[in-house]
């Protein structure tokens, strides 16, 4: 898929306001994954995230016809958009606050919004398995996605790698969703049902490039030059912004580099597969509990090898993160006697991080100071 791709009008001048290329029947497969989050996706075209705070242009009150109405997959996705659009655009993003971006997936009214969007911004790699669908039922359109990890390395999941490199068998499916009740052990026992098919698999590939400041700016670069391309006369605002934002991330890496470069060590647990990137950048090593999606649980062997690891490398902290259950973390720490704490893969923000007027830069410093803290234990 390109990372910019423009469906043009039927006729000049028309905006298509609705799917008329979509039936009932595809929207109703569209919308059936969604199951468990139907409140949260009644209201999830315009919800809201935490904005940057960026200084007013001139600009778009001289020419509010040329306002961009951009539709966004997640929280990182919307933060990256929203500090290069400042407000000459209308940036909303799709999945709500408080919501698992794994699980979701587009209703009826959300393929109604993205296709009334003049772009739709997603991270790709896997992490929307809705985009591809939802852009080809928007043919017809003059719809524009924006693939934002396009052209960046991306590699496979951790336990991809750790089944191939080391040779363990994890007892691990990608094609199987589990359901699980409050009541079951989070150990997680071998036996699980697998008659559910996965719907949410990232095909292997790792995702989370947003986790790792410098993939951060290269998502930043391909959205701003998509952007500029699908609003020339707001191009060199879009640029301008978007250096002042990339100033920003080369801060954060920065910080990232001096915190962790002397640390006593360099491995670190935590809930599921998430800091691939940030580890590889800064010269960590993650050892994951579970897969690329946090909902997926491990089997018995997968637990016994962490908890073997964390012992003989005297593991002091196992990360655990927001919007899932702790339970398998708790687990591992209460058997090293371990304590947890929180590394954010920054996937959505809660009520408390709205709360505390929290954005992507905000989390990323808490996570580098859990880090600091375990790494030097």
């Amino acid at each position: 898929m390109s990372m910019l791709k423009s469906i043009p009008r039927s006729r000049p001048g028309f905006r298509i306001r609705h799917l008329a290329a979509v039936s009932l029947t595809s929207i109703l497969i569209l919308a059936g994954c969604g199951s468990n989050n139907t409140a949260g996706n009644a209201e999830s075209a315009g919800s809201p995230e935490a904005s940057p705070t960026i200084a007013p242009s001139a600009a778009a009150s001289e020419a509010p016809g040329n306002r961009l109405n951009i539709k966004v997959s997640f929280y990182p996705m919307y933060e990256f958009t929203k500090n290069i659009t400042g407000d000459l655009a209308d940036v909303e993003v799709l999945v709500p606050a408080g919501v698992e971006p794994h699980d979701w997936e587009p209703t009826a009214k959300d393929m109604a919004a993205i296709s009334d969007a003049d772009v739709l911004i997603y991270n790709g790699a896997g992490m929307e398995g809705w985009a591809q669908q939802v852009i080809d039922a928007a043919a017809g359109s003059s719809l524009v996605a924006i693939e934002a990890s396009k052209g960046l390395e991306i590699v496979e999941g951790a336990e991809e790698e750790h089944e191939h490199e080391e040779g363990h068998d994890h007892d691990h499916e990608h094609d199987h969703d589990h359901e699980h009740t409050d009541g079951e052990s989070a150990a997680g026992e071998a036996e699980h049902d697998h008659d559910h098919e996965h719907s949410h698999d990232h095909g292997g590939l790792d995702p989370h490039v947003w986790l790792d400041p410098v993939m951060a700016i290269g998502e930043v670069r391909t959205i701003e030059a998509a952007l500029s391309k699908a609003s020339p006369e707001n191009a060199a605002a879009f640029q301008a912004n978007s250096e002042a934002y990339i100033a920003k991330l080369e801060q954060l890496d920065q910080e990232f580099r001096d915190g962790l470069k002397n640390t006593k060590r360099k491995d670190f647990i935590t809930q599921h597969a998430a800091f691939g990137y940030l580890a590889r950048q800064y010269g960590l090593t993650q050892l994951p509990i579970a897969g690329l999606s946090p909902e997926q649980e491990p089997s018995a062997a997968q637990m016994a090898e962490v908890v073997e690891f964390a012992k003989a490398n005297k593991v002091t902290t196992i990360f655990f993160e927001t919007l899932v259950s702790s339970k398998v973390a708790d687990a591992i720490a209460q058997e090293i006697g371990a304590k947890t704490a929180v590394l954010n893969p920054i996937e959505g923000l809660t009520d408390e991080d709205l709360k505390n007027n929290l954005d992507y830069l905000g989390i990323m410093r808490q996570n580098l100071a859990a880090l600091t803290q375990a790494l030097n234990e």
